[in-house]
């Protein structure tokens, strides 16, 4: 979707991109109830719209309903944000986006759940989203449960049957130039020293490495760490795990075909 690529009739290629003063700036005035202010705020932020949509390409919905969805929990992002607290906008406004699109896609599903189940579970998510909105940070489903005053259990098993089942291809993260599915954050503790790392030939590639590709590999394949945890562990950002990860084996394939 980098190139030009037509939703809802916009060219999205032509979206303009605001920086964090002018979006800070037009919030004050959509607060202050400028409507051009809004609609210029709306326009400004849908490119965030289409980086939540990217999430859900391989779904067999029209993608056009899908950006519309987007933008409608875009808005409702919009009117409920808090210029008070030091947060970012589109830090506030992800999960809401994604969290309208979710309830768009289980409201169009094939499985079906119980009448009582699936009241559960809404009550679960209109819980979420006020909690969301009062705290600005994800409310646990223990939180969520005591608001709305039923077993933290039933409220898990409501939620997890009206989730919509993951690919592991699925991307969670795109900074532009690498993109972190799913699979990249399971643990494979198959993948240890006593399935490769012994081979003296894969041993002497590894000599080769440089001394953070080696630490990456092993805490991923000996220790069987996701790449979020080794990037807490070794400070630098899940991408770039991602990105060393990538090279480092493709650096040992080289050696080992020779």
């Amino acid at each position: 979707m980098s190139n030009k690529v037509i939703i809802c009739g916009v060219n999205t290629s032509t979206l303009p991109m605001l920086k964090n003063k002018q979006i800070t700036e037009l919030m004050q005035k959509v607060k202050q109830g400028d409507k051009e202010a809004r609609h210029e705020f709306i326009i400004g932020n849908m490119r965030l719209v289409l980086s939540v949509v990217q999430r859900f390409m391989n779904r067999k919905e029209n993608i056009d309903d899908i950006f519309q969805v987007g933008c409608i929990g875009l808005i409702k992002a919009m009117e409920n944000f808090n210029t008070e607290l030091n947060v970012r906008f589109s830090t506030y406004a992800v999960p809401m986006i994604i969290g309208e699109i979710r309830r768009y896609l289980r409201d169009n599903s094939s499985v079906r759940v119980s009448r009582s189940m699936r009241d559960t579970a809404y009550k679960a998510l209109k819980s979420r989203e006020k909690l969301l909105i009062e705290s600005e940070a994800e409310p646990s489903i223990e939180d969520i449960a005591k608001d709305i005053e039923l077993p933290m259990k039933e409220v898990a098993c409501a939620l997890d049957a009206i989730s919509e089942p993951l690919s592991l291809f699925d991307p969670v993260y795109h900074d532009g130039t690498e993109t972190v599915k799913l699979m990249d954050q399971i643990s494979d503790n198959k993948n240890n020293s006593d399935s490769w790392l012994e081979s003296v030939t894969l041993q002497n590639a590894l000599v080769k490495l440089n001394r953070r590709e080696k630490e990456i590999l092993f805490l991923r394949y000996y220790d069987g760490k996701t790449q979020i945890e080794v990037s807490d562990e070794v400070g630098i950002s899940q991408a770039q795990v991602s990105r060393l990860e990538k090279n480092a084996i493709d650096h040992i394939k080289h050696i080992i075909d020779g």
